[in-house]
């Protein structure tokens, strides 16, 4: 049988109180600035998380409740790192996880002004299962479609998209109507202005077609400044899976920076200038699920402070090893402390927690 998460769990649910988390009635009584100076677009969702790792979900007894979606925690953990007035756009149902799911982002820090309710179809929830050190299946409930995927055009705020400092989209939203066009219309407002950055987010059981998603890819990278991937999502992007000819496919197509996510391996990151090659930070591995989106927060604040290259990188690959050692994860996104004392020593162990270990 699988090992109960129940002090992950415990854990978890501390992080919800911490003092660098504010308080609902605290944020939504600050006033947000004009301009958002960060934005994200794209998914919305409840994450439900087995508190039995190691067990398919069918023998799974017991869930937590997070707040989920690739944009929505890149938008968390940028504002968890102490960037005031993050923003994102998305859409949320009808219905109490949707209430919810509001709440909960303007709880952590995340301006929900750009969030659409649609009564068409319900807040998504996603499933999946804790196999560590490195398999973890996702389940969406998602199906025909999302109310994230339901921006149109007319949802797009021209003014805040094109004055942000940092616009994030994700490939997921591309995948469908009316959200293409919408993404159409909010980079054609964007024009290319720094930091446009394209999160490849290959999820292919969103998609009909590969060609599509190509064609569409391709497209936006002609039209972002920053383009981050794994390899996976380099071949759908580029056609090419070998780090150094995928970002310089990348570079090709006109964005400034390629960042290619190589799992154990480390992260490339190259310019017209600079190729540096960044090695993984040592962790102790609970759940992957949410290093991405660590990684991606943390890109946006090195790119909000003017960070070089290589500081940026290694402080993403900190942020994603220490969500990576955690259950969930958008109340798992560190601070910017817990990012300098992981480096300063060299391992997530020195910020403690639940940790699973082989045959527990």
């Amino acid at each position: 049988m699988g090992q109960e998460a129940g002090s992950a769990q415990e854990t978890a649910e501390r992080r919800l109180d911490v003092a660098n988390v504010l308080t609902y009635d605290s944020l939504v009584s600050a006033s947000p600035p004009s301009t958002p100076p960060v934005i994200t677009m794209g998914r919305c969702g409840v994450d439900l998380y087995p508190l039995q790792v190691g067990v398919g979900l069918e023998h799974v007894t017991s869930f937590g409740k997070f707040l989920g979606g690739s944009s929505t925690n890149i938008a968390v953990a940028a504002a968890q790192l102490g960037n005031e007035g993050v923003a994102t756009i998305t859409g949320v149902g009808d219905d109490p996880f949707g209430r919810w799911a509001r709440m909960e982002m303007k709880r952590l820090g995340v301006d929900d002004r750009y969030v659409i309710t649609s009564d068409a179809y319900l807040t998504p929830i996603t499933f999946c299962e804790i196999f560590p050190p490195d398999n973890f299946p996702l389940y969406f409930y998602r199906r025909p479609s999302a109310p994230d995927l339901q921006i149109t055009p007319d949802d797009m705020p021209a003014a805040a998209i094109r004055d942000a400092r940092v616009f994030w989209f994700t490939g997921t939203g591309l995948c469908q109507e009316p959200s293409w066009s919408a993404h159409l219309t909010a980079l054609d407002h964007r024009d290319r202005r720094d930091h446009t950055v394209f999160d490849l987010d290959w999820r292919p059981m969103f998609w009909t077609s590969t060609d599509e998603a190509r064609h569409r890819y391709d497209w936006c990278l002609a039209r972002s400044t920053v383009a981050v991937g794994n390899r996976a999502e380099c071949e759908v992007a580029v056609g090419e899976t070998d780090p150094d000819r995928a970002a310089d496919a990348l570079l090709e197509r006109g964005v400034q920076i390629a960042i290619v996510k190589q799992g154990p391996l480390g992260t490339l990151a190259k310019t017209r200038d600079e190729h540096i090659v960044v090695p993984p930070t040592p962790t102790t591995p609970y759940n992957g699920l949410g290093a991405g989106d660590a990684f991606g927060g943390s890109l946006i604040d090195g790119l909000l402070h003017g960070l070089d290259l290589e500081t940026t990188i290694r402080r993403a690959s900190a942020a994603g090893a220490i969500v990576a050692s955690r259950l969930e994860c958008s109340t798992a996104m560190p601070s910017a402390e817990d990012i300098d004392r992981v480096l300063e020593a060299g391992h997530t162990d020195v910020l403690g927690g639940a940790h699973w270990t082989e045959g527990s």
